[in-house]
């Protein structure tokens, strides 16, 4: 076997990692709470807004906080993922746009990810400890939920 041939496979992906970093994927960069944000269309207490804000938003609303990491690749390419998949799932800045059986639907779907421990995801959590919710969080969020159903 050729013994350069590994040194050449690494020059070859790092060249590829190097050309990556200067493709940025989209940013998530919208307003947060606009005319059609989830407020305006069911009543959110001030501490139900809060932990939305600090555990949910980044994922499921349009604006999104960057981290540093966020503009190296593939890291930057994989955030971008989870936000898509996350406001695909449910944009709390776009809910007065849901149809009422969709809103229903997605007030059930928040019960049950908080009832199984879903949400936020431990990849989020792991960088984000502030958005690691206590029980007392969780049990505010899913009254509030469980309210709206």
């Amino acid at each position: 076997m050729n013994s350069s041939l590994p040194k050449k496979i690494a020059i070859f992906l790092a060249a590829i990692l190097i050309v990556i970093q200067f493709v940025q994927p989209a940013r998530n960069l919208g307003e947060a709470m606009g005319e059609n944000d989830i407020a305006h269309t069911v009543n959110v207490p001030a501490d139900v807004q809060q932990i939305l804000s600090n555990s949910c938003y980044d994922c499921h609303s349009n604006a999104t906080y960057y981290p540093w990491y966020a503009s190296i690749q593939p890291l930057g390419f994989w955030l971008k993922d989870h936000v898509d998949e996350g406001k695909k799932e449910l944009n709390f800045s776009e809910f007065k746009t849901y149809t009422e059986k969709r809103k229903t639907k997605k007030f059930r779907e928040i019960s049950e990810e908080l009832e199984e421990d879903e949400m936020p995801l431990p990849s989020y959590t792991w960088v984000h400890k502030n958005a690691i919710l206590t029980p007392e969080q969780k049990a505010i969020l899913l009254a509030w939920a469980k309210k709206n159903y």
